[in-house]
């Protein structure tokens, strides 16, 4: 990761990413590298090749929107990633995210909230993807939701969340392409460089998503999971930016109304109740036990229904011999 040139960096990355016959050119011909050669693109973006240069090796740094705009049209961004390519080449940081000493505090109206919430899982996370808060609920689904936790770290190198996540693969890149999203410009920040840099050493597919410059900021989607004690699940997470903090995130999840997983994440919360309520600034709420423990407590909820079943079914078989007699 380049801090002194995240504009150029993205620029070669993305152009990387575009076939010559994506754009209508011939992809014949004796090619070095992927993608799209500088001149093409300064070609494509109707720029000359020395000015395109100047821009990815860094020698110009404040290129117009418009200019910004036709690169982004030939390099086939979105709107999101074509914000975040105009948001590389503004210089300076805001005010709003120079980082302090001072350890984030989740405002106590949001922990309340999560806490009260016995029906839906719910966490709080950083720009980085550091859970800061969780509630019960969330803790029972994963023990990396757990505060001091960083979400993007334990899905690239803890064992135990792969096998938590149906979905690992398309998990891990929307992840990587939405702390691309939120960290923006700040490329160089103590934190991104500490989290980059480990992953980059410990894990091939992060390294590959990092150097794709792909943005996706957080939005909702369904996350498949594979739980130890209740079976498969599949919630749907929201994701709301909380006002007032520096890019501080609420994800709460939820099942379908009345679909299996509803049923099963109902079950979850019984086997976990009375385990104590949601944590800030501290380890997660103690957990059930192992899995044998997790297993009685299926069945004793599977017995108790049956128990309630039984006494219906006798009534009705002994009058349907009252009616035979």
């Amino acid at each position: 990761m380049n801090g002194t040139n995240a504009l150029g960096d993205f620029l070669k990355a993305r152009r990387a990413l575009v076939r010559p016959e994506d754009v209508g050119l011939s992809g014949g011909g004796l090619r070095r590298v992927p993608g799209l050669r500088r001149e093409e693109v300064a070609m494509l973006a109707g720029i000359s090749s020395d000015y395109y240069l100047r821009l990815e090796q860094g020698r110009d740094r404040n290129p117009s929107v418009q200019v910004l705009k036709a690169l982004a049209r030939v390099l086939h961004l979105d709107t999101d990633t074509t914000g975040h390519l105009i948001g590389l080449a503004r210089p300076g940081r805001p005010a709003s995210r120079r980082r302090g000493a001072r350890p984030e505090q989740v405002p106590v109206g949001i922990r309340q909230l999560i806490e009260g919430w016995t029906g839906n899982p719910a966490y709080v996370q950083n720009r980085f993807t550091d859970v800061l808060a969780v509630n019960s609920l969330a803790a029972a689904l994963s023990p990396n939701y757990a505060p001091g936790v960083n979400l993007l770290r334990a899905a690239f190198l803890d064992p135990t969340e792969r096998e938590l996540r149906r979905d690992w693969a398309e998990a891990t890149a929307e992840g990587v392409a939405s702390l691309r999203a939120h960290v923006g410009s700040e490329v160089d920040d103590p934190r991104l460089v500490e989290l980059v840099g480990e992953l980059s050493l410990r894990s091939e597919r992060f390294r590959l998503l990092w150097s794709r410059h792909e943005v996706r900021p957080r939005r909702s989607r369904l996350s498949r999971l594979a739980h130890p004690q209740v079976g498969d699940l599949e919630l749907h997470s929201n994701k709301f930016e909380i006002g007032g903090t520096d890019g501080m995130t609420l994800v709460v999840f939820h099942p379908e109304p009345g679909s299996r997983s509803a049923e099963l994440l109902a079950l979850l919360g019984s086997l976990h109740a009375g385990g104590g309520g949601g944590s800030d600034d501290v380890g997660g709420p103690a957990r059930t036990g192992p899995a044998e423990r997790a297993e009685g407590g299926v069945d004793a909820a599977r017995e108790e229904r049956a128990d309630r079943i039984a006494p219906r079914a006798g009534r009705r078989s002994g009058r349907r011999a009252a009616d035979e007699g």
